[in-house]
């Protein structure tokens, strides 16, 4: 698939249709700047057709409802999501005319519904229309008709994709398309054909890579301290799962959920991606015996599953085939599999109406690859976005809905009372969806700090989710485990940090304490190809609602591999994989999910007592002002720098500056002395009086100590430096009796390997340290040879100009 051309056009996409949408709303009067009469029948000294004006009409309500910008950006991406929809079915013969719309026999852009317009039976065509734009030679205007036309047509077997004529939307329809450098014309030239043929794969990329402006945009609005609103939330948080990790988790959630019944080695073998469970001890094997002999009577039909952030689809999609296969174990024909899959097992939901719209094209067409009169059968898919209602555009499925109101009934004649008729099924049909319980649920959440989001979100997310409240993904960790009912599966992809972090150790102990980490592929950084560098790492696990002492998971390491294809491999082969019994995670302080930790460094945290009751490590200065306050040391006089300073008056009489812990590269015993911090009496005073500015931990101010970089990929490492010292949030400390036991225990291979269980992500905050276990070693050969390594890092240090203690150069 070529991922550089989809990417290319669909950005150029996006602002070429934004920009003829807003061209064809300034034909019909309607700028940014307003829209005249709002019952306009003529425009620029042009007449209105009745048809147009009740457009025209429909289009300015729209405009005062959400905003020029939101309405232009809304019309183009649902002539996008239309545009492709109608290429995937051409490509793939699935127009039910059999006729191409877009390109020619030889998949030229050279629409073959042009040349066989008089021909073609199409519901609604008007061939006196037809005849009469050939007589007049208005190609342009008839293409325009013959597509409005297929359009309409396919209303009734899609009428979620494609709405009936008469709209705004229409309305807006872009000009001169059958130029080849037209929106039509590159999607066709630029494309490759083949690869219209990968519905998932197409459909996903186009999604992500549309969205690549306003989401860049985003980003760019958050670095000015603007908050993500929730119309920009999609756009911020959109990521297209890779294929195998999709694989990996429905293969582990649903197919598990159907061999613990009805075991098939035809069914298991076929399914790529499944991990057999651990060998249990034998207490627990019965205890899940016991627990699953329910599924034994599931049937097919009974299976019900929701990806409640389906995105564009994909899970649903892959979801489908698996549900296909176990139709079919039982004896079923595809197409009345197609029609059961799509009314009984597959539900979905998202806060996105444009990402909604794909992924019920998606499904509708894996259900028509399967019955290939499926589109006329009037089946729809449970798949809901919430459009007007208002709670479900703020929150999506991370709403709780407690007790479902009845459904509205239909009027048995349409008032102008009754208009919205379809908005209340609509947000009823969402939230009923929103609360039932299912056997299966599998997603892949959006990610966002929420803090990022505006006021109603944040008030929202501490309210119902305050275990949870740092991200949205691990809300959406406990919104997915409500969705699922007792003993059933939830699989996810997520960031890594719920497993480690203090700020989730509530989350995490509810977790560990309510169900069964069934197995895990550990991702770490890189696993989608799209996003380099460390900061998003990911892992992807499956969980049993049920919790069952003495359980033991299966995990897969997969943090080593710097591509994605690179994991996927070392997933297939088997390697770096581990058997964790669950319940020894919380032997570890704050409970982090560390699987790979051996008996040895397991048996390191029974009965010792920590760190904290020995040494005080803590953070420290918040300045609210940095670029004020900080500085490199040679970029002020050397004879205002305050050496062994031991007090605030001490510095008050001898100067201004005084070293400072900042953090740095990675490096141990000694070293990163770059900086000096303003903290005489009249900066202090100063910093007071400044928003943010915190000084805790007076008391161990200017004390000898050891200090390690608080944020670094580097890993960590503990440098010792004599009295004198503040220290920074980012250089955090510790201080105690005989620092330098303390500096070899934690610059030893036995801290690192602990550090790797209990801070396994770029950040090493004292909060977590000061809870591991204490296992200085007081001996004089640990001091002495601690002090050696001290002396050869300081000399090493000081060779080099950029040390305050520089002398001469070791080669001169």
């Amino acid at each position: 698939m070529n991922k550089s051309a989809i990417q290319k056009f669909a950005m150029w996409a996006r602002t070429t249709l934004m920009e003829q949408v807003a061209q064809r709303a300034y034909q019909y009067g309607i700028t940014k700047d307003g829209y005249g009469e709002e019952n306009a029948v003529t425009v620029n000294g042009m007449a209105l057709s009745s048809q147009e004006q009740s457009q025209r009409r429909e289009l300015v309500r729209e405009i005062q409802a959400k905003g020029y910008d939101q309405v232009v950006e809304e019309v183009a991406y649902t002539w996008f999501n239309r545009f492709i929809a109608l290429r995937y079915m051409e490509v793939n013969n699935y127009l039910p005319s059999h006729i191409r719309v877009f390109s020619n026999a030889q998949g030229a852009f050279d629409p073959e519904i042009l040349k066989e317009a008089l021909h073609i039976d199409l519901p609604g065509l008007d061939q006196s229309k037809v005849a009469e734009y050939i007589e007049k030679n208005e190609t342009e205007a008839l293409y325009r008709y013959l597509l409005l036309t297929q359009c309409n047509a396919l209303n009734e077997g899609l009428p979620k994709m494609f709405e009936k004529m008469g709209g705004y939307t229409e309305l807006l329809f872009p000009n001169n398309i059958l130029r080849p450098d037209s929106v039509l014309g590159r999607m066709v030239a630029d494309i490759p054909e083949e690869d219209w043929t990968d519905q998932v794969q197409i459909i996903g990329w186009l999604y992500q890579y549309y969205n690549t402006e306003l989401k860049t945009e985003t980003f760019d609005l958050l670095k000015k301290n603007v908050k993500v609103t929730k119309e920009r939330i999609p756009s911020a948080t959109q990521l297209f799962t890779p294929d195998w990790i999709v694989r990996y988790m429905v293969e582990n959630s649903l197919g598990r959920l159907w061999l613990e019944g009805h075991p098939n080695q035809a069914l298991r073998e076929s399914w790529k991606y499944y991990l057999d469970e651990a060998e249990q001890e034998p207490e627990v094997e019965a205890k899940l015996v016991v627990l699953r002999a329910q599924r034994q009577t599931l049937r097919p039909e009974d299976i019900t599953l929701i990806d409640p952030c389906m995105g564009s689809g994909h899970i649903l999609v892959y979801a489908f085939d698996v549900l296909m296969q176990i139709y079919e174990s039982e004896g079923w024909s595809q197409r009345d599999a197609a029609a059961a899959i799509v009314q009984k097992n597959l539900y979905g939901l998202d806060i996105d109406r444009r990402a909604a719209q794909l992924a019920y094209f998606a499904v509708m067409m894996k259900a028509r690859q399967y019955d290939r009169r499926f589109l006329t059968r009037g089946i729809q898919p449970n798949l809901y976005h919430p459009a007007a209602y208002a709670e479900g555009q703020e929150f999506g499925s991370l709403l709780i809905v407690d007790e479902l109101e009845p459904k509205p009934e239909q009027p048995d004649e349409i008032t102008l009372f009754d208009g919205n008729y379809g908005d209340k099924l609509n947000t009823w049909n969402f939230r009923s969806l929103l609360a039932r319980q299912y056997d299966v649920v599998v997603t892949n959440p959006p990610y966002m700090a929420v803090s990022n989001g505006d006021a109603a979100l944040n008030k929202y997310i501490k309210d119902n989710y305050p275990d949870s409240k740092g991200d949205l993904f691990a809300a959406f960790i406990e919104r997915c485990g409500r969705f699922a009912r007792q003993n059933g599966y939830q699989a996810m992809i997520t960031q890594h940090s719920w497993m480690f972090l203090s700020s989730f150790e509530k989350l995490r102990t509810k977790l560990l304490q309510s169900t069964d980490i069934v197995d895990m592929a550990h991702l770490g950084a890189r696993a989608f190809e799209e996003i380099g560098g460390e900061v998003v790492q990911t892992t992807s696990f499956v969980l049993c609602r049920a919790y069952t002492r003495g359980y033991k998971g299966t995990y897969c390491r997969l943090v080593e591999p710097t591509t994605q294809q690179g994991k996927e491999n070392m997933f297939l082969e088997g390697n770096n994989r581990y058997v964790a019994e669950q319940a020894n995670f919380s032997k570890i302080p704050g409970s982090p999910v560390a699987y790979w930790a051996s008996r040895a460094i397991l048996c390191c945290f029974e009965n010792k007592e920590p760190l904290d009751t020995r040494y005080k490590m803590r953070e420290g200065i918040h300045t609210a002002d940095n670029d004020r306050f900080l500085k490199l040391w040679h970029e002020v006089s050397a004879s205002s720098i305050v050496h062994n300073a031991s007090s605030y008056e001490d510095i008050d009489k001898r100067g201004r500056w005084i070293p400072y812990n900042k953090g740095g590269a990675y490096r141990k015993w000694y070293g990163n002395n770059d900086w000096v911090i303003g903290f005489d009496l009249l900066y202090r005073n100063e910093m007071a009086r400044l928003k943010g500015h915190v000084r805790p931990s007076e008391s161990i101010y200017f004390l000898e100590g050891g200090t390690w970089t608080a944020v670094t990929m580097g890993g960590f490492g503990i440098r010792y430096y004599s009295s004198g010292y503040l220290f920074d949030a980012g250089g955090q400390v510790a201080v105690g009796p005989n620092i330098y036991s303390c500096i070899a225990y934690l610059n030893s291979k036995l801290f690192g390997e602990i550090a790797k269980l209990t801070m396994p992500t770029i950040n090493y905050k004292c909060g977590v340290i000061k809870t591991l276990p204490n296992l200085c070693v007081n001996e004089d050969i640990v001091i002495t040879v601690t002090k050696e390594n001290i002396s050869l890092s300081q000399q090493d240090w000081d060779s080099d100009e950029t040390s305050w203690d520089f002398k001469r150069h070791p080669l001169v």
